[in-house]
């Protein structure tokens, strides 16, 4: 199992949600966040702002459907044909374990669960 972890404008969120949801990962998790990439924040007139609002989605697969998902999110995170500074970020991180609290189901089983549920 990984976890896929993706920073996305907030304008972008809502798409990305429905693409996975499309796709057949209904399960996960977001939250708002701030930051900023390489650029640096963003100078509008006088004035920086050197962190800019973003969303965090996590989302738990098995390795084999980690390619897909992060295609997906690549297609809807995107704000044009090649993309845009901004745009975000994904991070892709082993998971050792997982459990359901309510169930007590554990690892693969559990994520099986998620997406059933």
């Amino acid at each position: 199992m990984v976890m896929v972890q993706a920073i996305v404008r907030p304008e972008k969120s809502f798409a990305v949600v429905e693409a996975l949801l499309d796709a057949g990962f209904p399960a996960l998790t977001k939250y708002d966040v701030a930051g900023r990439g390489k650029q640096r924040g963003i100078r509008i007139g006088e004035v920086t702002y050197d962190e800019l609002p973003k969303e965090m989605l996590m989302i738990v697969v098995s390795e084999e459907d980690a390619p897909l998902v992060i295609d997906t999110i690549e297609r809807a995170a995107r704000t044009n044909v090649q993309g845009a500074f901004g745009d975000g970020k994904i991070f892709v991180l082993p998971v050792q374990a997982s459990y359901t609290i309510s169930t007590g189901a554990r690892d693969a089983q559990a994520v099986a669960e998620a997406v059933e549920a």
